[in-house]
């Protein structure tokens, strides 16, 4: 502290005399008590923080002083503070759910059409679970894979999944299903023995209110590749169509091109006899064309022969 001591009081003294102030009254002892008064009372300096022999330099505080604040070793009293202290909460690591912050899990890359070439059955089913070639795989949809036999002698392919097919989980539900039925019965087919019944596209296409509505030649294409497979490994002799999009979409046609023109010939897909007739839900509204049908299904017979 600066401005303290014998000299410094007498200087303070005269000033105060020359103002008017006076006199200024000392204790006796004052000149021998205050070095000791005063160094108990003088804070000490705060020194910085280094080694080596300034900090010696320091003159010890004495025992009636506070205790120093910290210790010469504070492992004992940080690790006591340690153990007083609330333990903190573990941050949550960001959930992988649809709701997170960071979004929906990244959707594995779809399979390639030489991936879906070289699959078994239990490949296959797996591949067209788990599809994203297209669209349609978002939302809440459940694709529609085939039913029948799988060692067949006909493969028959309808167009796009149906509200009737999701919910039954099965391609040709309804009554188009069992008019399908009553026409392999009429050449000696059945799906339980001889054929495999599948939609070209496994998803439903839905309209912006739910319903259903023609399949895009992009969600054709996207899931051709699987009825191809299918095909090869039924080792079916036939490829039966039922309906334009069906029969356009393995012909390579686009989509809306009217069935008339595909009739009445026999194709080849993939090195296979292909017939296109017309769908069972088109022959239930339209009865007289079920004459149609029938010409195509000994059509598509006669192919078989040959083949076999």
């Amino acid at each position: 502290m600066s401005g303290t001591g014998p000299a410094s009081a007498a200087r303070a003294a005269i000033f105060l005399e020359e103002m008017g102030i006076g006199p200024l009254w000392t204790l006796r002892d004052m000149a021998a008590s205050e070095p000791e008064t005063m160094a108990a009372e003088e804070p000490i300096p705060a020194e910085p923080a280094a080694a080596g022999p300034r900090a010696a330099e320091v003159p010890p505080i004495r025992e009636a002083r506070a205790t120093p604040l910290v210790a010469e070793n504070p492992a004992p009293a940080l690790a006591a503070a340690s153990a007083a202290a609330p333990t903190a909460a573990p941050i949550a690591a960001p959930s992988s759910g649809a709701d997170s912050a960071w979004g929906e899990e990244p959707p594995a890359a779809p399979a390639t059409d030489e991936e879906i070439a070289a699959m078994d059955w239990p490949a296959l089913r797996a591949a067209i679970d788990s599809c994203t070639r297209c669209g349609l795989c978002k939302g809440a949809r459940r694709p529609v894979h085939g039913d029948g036999a799988r060692a067949a002698q006909w493969l028959v392919a309808a167009g796009a999944s149906t509200a009737a097919d999701e919910k039954e989980r099965a391609p040709l539900a309804g009554d188009p299903g069992r008019l399908l039925d009553n026409m392999l019965a009429a050449v000696a087919l059945t799906r339980a023995d001889s054929a495999y019944v599948t939609n070209l596209i496994k998803c439903r296409p839905t309209s912006a209110n739910g319903g259903d509505r023609a399949p895009t030649r992009d969600e054709a294409l996207a899931c051709r590749p699987y009825l191809e497979r299918e095909l090869a490994l039924t080792g079916a002799r036939v490829v039966l169509t039922l309906g334009q999009i069906a029969a356009n979409g393995l012909l390579d046609q686009p989509l809306q091109e009217p069935l008339a023109g595909s009739r009445g010939a026999v194709h080849a897909f993939k090195g296979v006899p292909m017939v296109a007739t017309l769908h069972p839900g088109e022959l239930l509204r339209r009865g007289a064309d079920k004459a149609l049908a029938w010409a195509d299904l000994c059509m598509a017979k006669a192919a078989d022969a040959a083949s076999g």
